[in-house]
């Protein structure tokens, strides 16, 4: 009897202790998804186009959506974006050492090898930890108003800043931390220098390498990453027979259905004009939400489990906006969607069209436009993969990285848990009802052990 009193108080403890890590995990993923931060910016009004068109236009088998043909990095391209620093910001970018594990660069996420995406559904950093969105495309960003599918960053070099510190991504403590790495390595820092040498006194390493200066590399080389000369490029610079027949009727179906009326401009996304303005173009997704198909959507592809906009700018009238993105290339960078759930072209129309649209197009129409779709791919510059400087036999992550960044990581939860106590009063966060449970099975198990010692005497 006494065995048989035991085998159930420790199932009973591991039951309620699972019950209590469930909800730390299930709290935890829902305070990654919140836990943004907040800058303010207003829906930017859709790019017009003119009314007049070009006499090439004029002679083309089907008007185009767009007059313009896609501007090329000399649109985009500053005049201090020198080689030098362009060739800086491209190691910056392929080196993963300054990430906590030396495990994670901006190309895992960003993969310019391939869509300049990761394929994936949402991210994977660090430690396998996940963020609670898809990674965009890097192909054309510099085109860009805003990053991030909120737009919570305005500039290339902003959006750099995030992802070394965050927990889900390069998980570095601070950014200091990732700093000190690449001013440990000589061949960063007379490369840093050369480039950035003229705008400060001395050549100390840490007047040197700077965060400022580190991001501003990584955007000039990100601004090279353009893909012009599409068939569709081709096609609106007068080239009639640049596209496919289907093509061209997909090209009539997508202007039919109205894609166009956010998928605008020559990089299919409301923006381009005034690059890194901060000025982004956002739209509701989804718009109709009580459409019957795009119900089943909403539920299919979790479409309205992140608050978007929201979530940046705490206005409930932004819940569920997010940033028109580029279709240029879409074709390469499934799966869809700001969730990263819809598989294929086909099927991110479909959604589309319900949940933004409240239309219901035909099979042969969705497979027209996916057709067309593909005519955006543009020609992608060659990429290599870069030397990165390093001394032999030295390496920029130390054997007890875990150990370096302790003391840091003590004082982030000691912050952390003094913002929980701030917001106590709103609501009982998640941490305290897994705790509470934890606690719970602990004084259960004190009870039955009690209780069977009482038995046993």
């Amino acid at each position: 009897m006494g065995y048989s009193r035991q085998l159930l108080l420790v199932v009973a403890v591991s039951l309620l202790a699972i019950v209590g890590a469930g909800a730390v995990a299930a709290a935890d993923a829902t305070e990654e998804q919140s836990a943004e931060p907040v800058i303010e910016g207003d829906v930017a009004p859709q790019v017009q186009e003119d009314d007049e068109e070009d006499d090439e236009a004029e002679d083309l088998p089907v008007e185009p959506p767009t007059e313009e043909s896609h501007p090329g990095y000399e649109y985009i391209e500053r005049e201090d974006d020198t080689e030098e620093k362009i060739e800086l910001g491209e190691q910056l970018y392929f080196d993963p050492r300054i990430s906590e594990t030396g495990t994670i660069s901006c190309n895992t996420c960003h993969n310019v090898m391939e869509g300049g995406d990761d394929s994936r559904p949402v991210a994977m950093g660090v430690h396998g930890e996940t963020g609670p969105v898809a990674s965009p495309t890097v192909w054309n960003s510099g085109f860009h108003h805003t990053q991030f599918w909120d737009g919570r960053a305005d500039t290339l070099a902003e959006q750099a800043e995030g992802p070394i510190v965050a927990d889900v991504e390069m998980g570095m403590p601070d950014h200091e931390a990732a700093l000190d790495r690449v001013r440990a390595v000589d061949g960063y820092v007379e490369q840093y220098e050369d480039v950035y040498g003229d705008e400060v006194d001395g050549d100390d390493p840490e007047d040197l390498v700077t965060l400022e200066n580190t991001v501003d590399a990584i955007a000039a080389y990100e601004r090279t990453l353009v893909t012009p000369n599409s068939s569709y490029d081709q096609y609106v610079e007068g080239d009639a027979d640049a596209m496919t027949d289907q093509q061209l009727d997909g090209m009539e179906s997508f202007q039919e259905l109205g894609c166009q009326s956010c998928h605008s401009g020559p990089m299919f996304s409301g923006q381009w004009d005034e690059p890194e303005s901060g000025e982004g173009v956002y739209q509701p997704h989804p718009t109709f939400d009580d459409n019957p198909q795009c119900e089943e959507y909403i539920e299919e592809y979790d479409l309205m489990e992140n608050p978007g906009r929201a979530g940046v700018t705490d206005d409930e009238a932004d819940e569920f906006m997010y940033k028109v993105p580029t279709l240029r290339n879409v074709e390469h960078t499934a799966p869809y969607m700001h969730t990263g759930q819809v598989p294929t072209l086909e099927e991110s129309i479909r959604v589309m069209a319900a949940c933004n649209l409240d239309e219901d197009p035909s099979d042969e129409e969705v497979e027209d436009i996916a057709a067309f779709l593909t005519s955006l791919t543009g020609e992608y510059p060659d990429q290599e993969m870069p030397r990165l400087p390093n001394p032999s036999g030295e390496s920029m992550i130390p054997m007890d990285a875990d150990a370096e960044f302790e003391d840091i990581e003590e004082e982030r939860d000691e912050d952390a848990d003094e913002v929980g106590d701030d917001d106590a009063d709103d609501g009982i966060p998640g941490m305290t009802i897994g705790a509470a449970v934890i606690a719970l099975a602990i004084a259960t198990a004190a009870a039955l052990v009690g209780y069977t010692r009482r038995l046993n005497e």
